[in-house]
């Protein structure tokens, strides 16, 4: 495998799923050794559950987070936010991440979407309440409560049966309206999002190439090459990049 010209490219979208983070000592949702293997996300992460009982949502939530800082980013990473720094002025780069740990921006990427949210930031369970969404890495035994209109918080994070952020979404379908090079890392590649994004580049004829562990089954048409590895292995050299440090 030889490094890709990113330079030939001018508008690039990048797709990361739960397998890039597996270095860092992160497990994926599903598959062998995923989290969803032991906990049914139907009683534990659900919009449902979060109205019923909220706690229940806590205490997974509590267990990601503990094991979120207790790891940092990896080779790939780093190799995503060196990319992004080498690019020219005039070439659009965005990262959409379906992962909640936060280790694209611990790594020093910059334009970043997480579609799915943060696990380490909290907001008020109220729409109609002013608090913003912040930074916390509590472990909460008790149900915490909003400081200002008494409602109980939540992670800020998406659940099942919750629609995307729209901003989020908005920006992700801007930026594939034209783009010319869409890469995934890491997600099978066959399922909602990562199925629609790539249909969606292939539409506009960007080039597509799919990178995991293991081979899409079903395969999916529209991605064009498949680079099978290690995404921290793969992805340094995909990018041409020379990492010596890691900045935690």
């Amino acid at each position: 495998m030889q490094p890709m010209d990113f330079s030939v490219y001018r508008r690039i979208v990048i797709l990361t799923g739960a397998g890039i983070s597996v270095a860092s000592g992160l497990r994926p949702y599903r598959g062998a050794g995923g989290v969803w293997g032991d906990i049914d996300p139907q009683k534990a992460a659900t919009r449902a559950i979060l109205e019923q009982d909220p706690q229940k949502v806590w205490e997974l939530c509590n267990e990601q987070r503990r094991q979120v800082l207790q790891s940092s980013p990896n080779p790939a990473h780093l190799a995503l936010a060196s990319l992004e720094a080498s690019l020219h002025p005039t070439q659009q780069f965005l990262l959409v991440t379906q992962n909640v740990d936060g280790l694209h921006h611990r790594a020093g990427s910059q334009r970043v979407v997480a579609l799915h949210g943060d696990i380490c930031r909290t907001r008020c369970t109220s729409a109609d309440c002013s608090l913003a969404a912040f930074v916390d890495t509590a472990a909460y035994t008790e149900l915490p409560r909003c400081s200002r209109c008494g409602s109980p918080l939540r992670p800020d994070i998406v659940l099942f049966d919750e629609p995307l952020p729209v901003d989020a979404e908005w920006a992700v379908k801007r930026a594939l309206r034209d783009c010319d090079l869409f890469l995934a890392v890491g997600t099978s590649g066959t399922v909602a999002p990562a199925s629609n994004f790539v249909r969606s580049a292939d539409y506009v004829g960007a080039r597509t190439i799919f990178v995991n562990l293991e081979p899409m089954d079903p395969p999916n048409p529209y991605f064009h090459e498949s680079l099978l590895g290690r995404a921290e292995e793969i992805l340094p050299v995909l990018c041409g990049v020379s990492l010596s440090s890691d900045p935690g």
